[in-house]
């Protein structure tokens, strides 16, 4: 997969997935949103379009490193998220089932976004 279409379907996924908290937000039900949840939205779309960019520039210039670049890139993922949980939650006192439930929601719908684009651009070295 090439890197203008990966960060095509980013736009499109990044728009679909913040229809929900949107509609929540504007239609009544605001109490299942956090505050402050844009802000955990826009950080971890961020760090998805980071891991995502990055392994398609790796593929492009090592292309027998792909795999170890996107555990790579999960990995540190995960721990600029962890970091991120902390401080933000060091600094706000929401209610946890909110926030827990706001933080994955994005999280994994990220996540299954990343391992989309592995599989796609995967199956498309096997077709070659």
């Amino acid at each position: 997969m090439k890197i203008y279409q990966a960060l095509l379907f980013y736009i499109w996924f990044t728009l679909i997935i913040a229809i929900p908290p949107f509609a929540l937000n504007k239609y009544g039900h605001a109490d299942l949103l956090i505050p402050d949840f844009w802000l955990i939205f826009f950080f971890l779309s961020g760090l998805t379009l980071l891991v995502v960019a990055s392994i398609l520039i790796v593929r492009q210039m090592f292309p027998t490193m792909f795999s170890e670049a996107f555990m790579g890139a999960t990995v540190v993922k995960i721990l600029g998220c962890l970091i991120f949980v902390v401080i933000f939650l060091a600094k706000n006192k929401v209610n946890k089932y909110v926030f827990l439930g706001d933080f994955f929601y994005v999280y994994f719908l990220n996540t299954a976004f990343e391992v989309y684009i592995l599989l796609r651009t995967l199956r498309h070295k096997i077709l070659r």
